[in-house]
This record gives structure tokens, C-alpha cells and sequence, in this order.
């Protein structure tokens, strides 16, 4: 089925093959973690792998090529420029070389790429800025958001969110996670989120789903993640489907943890979905992208013809 794949993490998607390959193991839970801490210290051990251009430029190539081979016919992946510029000490270098290996991949695979400039919440206001500064500069990337532990508040970024709206850049934060409906409205209003990654969070508030559905922002669900972050117990507990009954726009994605074909069939058989109801969050991925408009009509018609064959 054809799609879109809207809230995915670059370095979570690194092949096993290729983190053995620059020296690491794979991470292989078998179990859900502990707290968000566990799980950013391990996918921190993936990050620190990469340590040259042609590190960054293999795992944007191979994302389009493992992305293309399941349908996904447009992904906008997150992937955290700054941090790894300071890390290694050559702010552009990173980005460059994943928009290297996403121009190589994309011509190779026939799938479209944007990306996403993710922020910690916890780091500072300054490498929000080196975020916003490095978007600017590189037409390829359309949005920055804020990630990571929402105990600590949008509020100090706001300045960088206004000028980055402002400036063209779209907003993406994660929020309705790990905390609740307050940091959804946080990032309504202080960061001007046009969609929200996550967002499990939100049916406790009917006010605030009732807003999210007027003014139909997507959420973007990763069910298989929250699972494994221990945020809801088993898939079969996850409220995608009271999501879709609320009448919200709703996603599906992976957060960088497993494939997406994968995580339409999971939601096929935990939740008894036929095609039509696949084809839904198919439609709303193309529809809550930031691709031309040209391009969601094509993708578009052409779930309309999966659907009909």
C-alpha cells in the first residue's frame, strides 16, 4: 500500500548489519524499558557510532532503500543536527552528509525525502537556535520540532519557535507521550505544532480532542514504540483505535523501532483492520504531510487504486 512515513528517527533506523559494521551491537529489547531515560541512553549508543560523512551518508541511503521496499513512498525523518555538529565539532558536516545520502537514496529507490531538526527539550536554547540556523540554510529541511522528556516545558524555546515559524519552517512537536494533555496544549499554543508526535495522551482531555478534531491536527501514532517505552502495556491496550473512533486525524508510524509495513500489519491483526480501515491512516499520512500538493493528489489516487485492485 502506497504511503507516507511521518515520524521516524534517522538513527533508529540504522541497519544491525551496519551498526555491527562501525562497531557496535545492536539494541535488541526484549522487554519494555524502564523510563524514557533507558530507552535515550541506548539509542545514544547508536548515535555515537556515527562518526564520519560516510557514516551519515550510508544510513540516509539505506533508510530510503528499506523505506521504498515497504511502500512508503514519502518520509519526512527526524534526525538531531546539532547535537551530533557539537558532538564532533563540524556543525554542518551531519546534515550535509544525510542530505547526501537521502538526494543518492531518493534517486536509486524512487521515494521523497524531507527532514525534520529535532531538540531535546532538555538541552538548551542555543542549539535550538544552531537547529533553526541550520534549517534555514538547507531548503531540504522543512520543520523543526521539539523531543525527548516532556517534564521539561516548550515555554524557554518559545522565541526560537516564533522565529522559526516566522521564517517559513514548519512545527512538529512530540508531546501527549510521557506526559499529559497540558504539554499537547503547550505545544499548540507556545510551539504552533501543526501536528503532534504521539499524542496517546490526548483522550483525556475531550476538549482538547474536540479541538484537535476541528481543527483536524494529525497525531502521529507509533504504537509498537510506546509499547516498547512501557507507556501503554500491550498493543491490543494501545488507543489507536479510540483515537480513529474519536474522530481524530490519526497516523501511523514507527519512531524509527520497526518498519512500517510491519506496523500495518500488527495493526491489522491486534485490531481486526480490513484494507479500508489500513487505507485510513494511509491517507491521513499523505494528507498531514508537508509534500506538494501535487505530489498528494498522485500518492493519493494511488491508494485509491490499491484499494479498488
Amino acid at each position: 500500500m502506497p504511503k507516507a512515513h511521518l515520524h521516524t528517527h534517522l538513527e533508529s533506523t540504522s541497519r544491525h548489519a551496519t551498526i555491527r559494521e562501525l562497531g557496535g551491537e545492536p539494541p535488541l529489547q526484549d522487554r519494555p524499558f524502564t523510563g524514557f531515560r533507558e530507552f535515550a541512553d541506548q539509542r545514544a549508543t547508536v548515535r555515537a557510532l556515527l562518526r564520519d560523512r560516510r557514516h551519515f551518508r550510508r544510513i540516509a541511503e539505506e533508510f530510503c532503500q528499506d523505506e521504498a521496499a515497504q511502500g512508503v513512498r514519502y518520509a519526512e525523518v527526524t534526525f538531531t543536527a546539532a547535537a551530533h555538529g557539537e558532538r564532533l565539532g563540524d556543525p554542518d558536516m551531519p546534515l550535509e552528509a544525510v542530505l547526501e545520502g537521502l538526494a543518492v537514496g531518493a534517486e536509486r529507490h524512487g521515494i521523497h525525502t524531507r527532514v525534520i531538526l529535532d531538540h531535546s527539550r532538555r538541552r538548551s536554547v542555543d542549539r535550538l537556535w544552531r537547529s533553526f540556523e541550520l534549517a534555514t540554510r538547507y531548503p531540504q529541511v522543512i520543520a523543526v520540532g521539539l523531543a525527548g522528556d516532556e517534564s521539561y516545558p516548550a515555554a524557554p524555546f518559545a522565541e526560537v519557535l516564533r522565529a522559526a515559524r516566522e521564517a517559513g519552517l514548519h512545527l512538529v512537536h512530540h508531546a501527549g507521550e510521557t506526559a499529559g494533555p497540558a504539554g499537547v496544549r503547550e505545544a499548540l499554543t507556545v510551539g504552533h505544532a501543526e501536528r503532534i508526535g504521539h499524542g496517546i495522551r490526548v483522550l483525556e482531555d475531550p476538549a482538547l480532542v474536540a479541538e484537535l478534531r476541528g481543527r483536524r491536527v494529525p497525531l502521529e501514532a507509533c504504537p509498537s514504540s510506546d509499547v516498547l517505552l512501557g507507556l501503554v502495556p500491550s498493543l491490543a491496550e494501545h488507543p489507536l483505535p479510540r483515537l480513529v473512533e474519536a474522530g481524530l486525524t490519526v497516523t501511523v508510524n514507527t519512531d524509527g523501532e520497526t518498519s512500517l509495513a510491519a506496523e500495518y500489519q500488527r495493526a491489522r491483526e491486534t485490531f481486526g483492520c480490513g484494507d479500508a480501515e489500513l487505507a485510513s491512516p494511509a491517507r491521513a499520512s499523505v494528507e498531514g504531510s508537508f509534500a506538494p500538493a501535487w505530489w498528494k493528489a498522485q500518492v493519493s489516487a494511488e491508494i485509491e487504486q490499491w484499494l479498488s485492485g
